[in-house]
């Protein structure tokens, strides 16, 4: 039991930055683009309390988190509300508001690295501090190797739309009311394993590339 406590508390606050930057980047991205609606409605916040779902964010993780003894671990956010058709180029500007909450959790990774970096130049022993870290890189690469699969209502599904001819992208997109479901299936059968492990490590050795001045610097 006080292991999942303390579990609990190393990620607690990289899953809270990771989930509001991220909802809050599609909610910045969209209004950039000409839609007000999750600005209208709060939504373009670092506020945690605008994107947690009590649901999703918080019971289903932790109610998974006992139950598998950390083997299958899944949560949700608070979608922002997004109308497509209020962007001053729909077909387009959907992948760039779609694009903007994984870009948001690439750039966490990025920053908890730097975190990590300087703990170790510092000679920070303190394990609490050193696994948050850690914590926040593996939390925002999870998230964002997760919400680039290519089905929507995901992120990387509506990149699919954008970028299909209209004809294609109206037949593509009406999988969505069916994605969430499909998801659940992939990850249950570990069929997700295949898409995450790759893009996960991309996107580290990038990182690794990205920081490697850093790194070379307090070596």
């Amino acid at each position: 039991m006080d292991d999942i406590i303390q579990t609990l508390a190393v990620y607690a606050l990289p899953v809270i930055f990771a989930i509001t930057l991220h909802e809050a980047a599609h909610a910045y991205a969209a209004r950039y683009f000409g839609d007000s609606t999750a600005y209208m409605q709060g939504r373009m916040s670092l506020n945690p309390a605008k994107h947690i779902d009590p649901f999703g964010t918080l019971i289903i993780p932790v109610l998974l988190y006992v139950a598998t003894s950390g083997a299958f671990l899944f949560g949700y956010a608070k979608p922002v509300p997004v109308e497509y058709g209020n962007l001053r180029n729909p077909k387009r500007q959907m992948a760039w508001v779609a694009l903007a909450g994984p870009a948001a959790n690439f750039i966490m990774a990025f920053l908890w690295s730097v975190l990590g970096i300087l703990l170790n130049a510092m000679d920070v022993d303190e394990p609490f501090f050193l696994k948050m870290a850690h914590a926040g890189i593996l939390t925002n690469l999870v998230v964002f190797a997760f919400n680039l699969f290519p089905i929507p209502p995901l992120d990387g599904g509506r990149v699919v739309t954008s970028f299909l001819p209209h004809k294609y992208a109206y037949k593509f997109s009406r999988i969505e009311p069916y994605g969430f479901f499909i998801v659940m299936a992939l990850v249950m059968l570990k069929v997700l394993y295949f898409w995450m492990v790759p893009v996960m490590s991309l996107a580290s050795t990038l990182l690794q590339l990205l920081l490697s001045p850093l790194t070379l610097l307090f070596s």
